[in-house]
């Protein structure tokens, strides 16, 4: 069962219908909007008009001229790339069970706000309106250098020809651009983030999934920042294979903690290497340890990042676990998303308490997080839009460093291995042995999922 089933109690399907200029960081919030829902089991899916426009046409026939309202072959296939989307989107609606779709796209006008409007109503779906307004310009040029390092539109293109064009762009929108306000649209369900958060205006709000949205939304910002994941150290209890515990770190486990400082200094490059991270761990021995040799003041230590609760099986090899609950450790092999320890925790139950962690990380600039195995799989997913019956199976070793860096259109990763070996804690599904052997082709797609997503 979802983590949030009310929106199937109450029925309710929502129409995210973003709104703004380009360069307001609309692509950015709808990923993270469709990431944070499915991470709690919401059924949800971005329909990204560009996307379906780019299909249209070819890169060198859109140049900003090509955005001119009175450029009517340009606005007959802008219109039809809506279209496209609209389709796709509704049927996805009614054939996928869909919950929350995001039509992340401009609409810039009242006219064609209505046409969405009405479409949304006569087929029982609540449409929801997210402008993002934006008149700092220091932050719009933000987002163009974000957007012309990673949109495919200005991929490979040299940087000073891309900005100019995508300022072109801008101007080409502003010219027939309506904002909304609570005087002409006050019978309309919306949020405006007026400079991201400066200022929040939020308009009759009904049910409680369009409250998530709006509370999820509140604590976002779109500033470059930099998220760091490690495990800690190896500890004793990595060395005997068994899980759970409160332990040291084993002697190579020290020498990870000796050598992160400098792990992290080689992912900050020398341009940033001034940069002060703020670091959170878990209230376990074995985190804080790891933590110990890092330079930053401020460090802070959170319940919520301690490691799944094995309950009955603390202390316990996998072995032990697979002689003296045999019908357990099937269990957790079959669905080991959903499988809760006796007396203990599930992933799904992480994911639970990892939820205010998630919100307090969005407010945040540049985090170094050191955690557990478990916990980084729940991080991880969530960052990089991995499936939640695959998460729990993907390869988190040891001794690594994991750089993310969110970007408009994807997730930069940078993964940093030390030079200092550790023992493997992972286990394959139907085997009760530690370390990576040979699996089915399912398994190694969810194991390698970090590893091949490293640049």
């Amino acid at each position: 069962m979802p983590v949030y089933s009310v929106s199937h109690v109450e029925n309710v399907r929502i129409c995210v219908i973003m709104v703004g200029l380009p360069a307001r960081g609309k692509s950015l919030i709808a990923q993270k909007i469709v990431r944070y829902l499915l991470w709690l089991s919401i059924k949800s899916k971005c329909f990204n008009v560009g996307s379906y426009r780019r299909l249209l046409t070819l890169r060198e026939d859109t140049t900003f001229d090509f955005f001119d309202p009175e450029n009517e072959a340009g606005l007959k296939v802008r219109q039809e790339a809506v279209n496209q989307a609209v389709k796709d989107m509704m049927k996805w609606f009614a054939e996928e069970n869909g919950v929350v779709g995001i039509l992340d796209a401009t609409n810039s006008t009242r006219n064609r706000r209505s046409q969405l409007l009405k479409l949304c109503r006569e087929n029982l779906i609540e449409p929801i309106f997210l402008e993002l307004w934006c008149d700092d310009k220091d932050l719009i040029l933000q987002n163009i250098a974000d957007v012309k390092t990673t949109s495919p539109d200005y991929v490979d293109l040299d940087s000073e020809y891309a900005t100019n064009d995508f300022l072109g762009r801008i101007k080409q929108y502003e010219k027939y651009y309506e904002t909304m306000d609570l005087a002409a649209d006050a019978d309309l369900t919306f949020i405006k983030l007026v400079n991201v958060t400066s200022q929040i205006i939020v308009n009759r709000i009904e049910s409680y999934l369009e409250l998530r949205i709006v509370y999820y939304v509140m604590n976002l910002h779109i500033k470059p920042r930099s998220i760091w994941l490690s495990r800690h150290g190896e500890s004793q209890y990595n060395l005997t294979g068994q899980i759970g515990g409160d332990l040291d770190l084993s002697e190579r486990g020290w020498r990870y903690a000796k050598k992160l400082p400098e792990l992290v200094l080689k992912s900050l490059g020398e341009e940033h290497k001034h940069t002060n991270l703020t670091v959170w761990t878990s209230t376990l021995k074995r985190t804080q340890q790891t933590a110990s040799f890092l330079p930053y003041q401020k460090k802070l230590e959170w319940k919520a990042l301690d490691e799944l609760d094995a309950g009955e099986c603390d202390g316990m090899t996998y072995e032990e676990i697979e002689t003296e609950f045999p019908d357990d450790f099937k269990a957790r092999d079959d669905n080991k998303y959903e499988y809760r320890y006796r007396g203990g925790e599930s992933y799904r139950d992480i994911v639970i308490r990892l939820e205010p962690i998630i919100m307090e990380l969005e407010r945040q600039e540049n985090i170094l997080i050191i955690t557990h195995q478990a916990v980084l799989r729940c991080l991880y997913a969530y960052f990089m839009n991995v499936p939640q019956e695959e998460s729990p199976w993907m390869l988190i070793p040891l001794h690594t460093l994991i750089k993310l860096e969110p970007r408009a259109y994807l997730t930069l990763v940078l993964r940093i291995k030390a030079d200092i070996p550790a023992v493997s804690t992972y286990k394959e599904k139907g085997t009760s042995q530690l370390g990576e052997g040979s699996v089915n082709e399912g398994s190694v797609k969810s194991r390698d999922l970090i590893s091949n997503s490293a640049t």
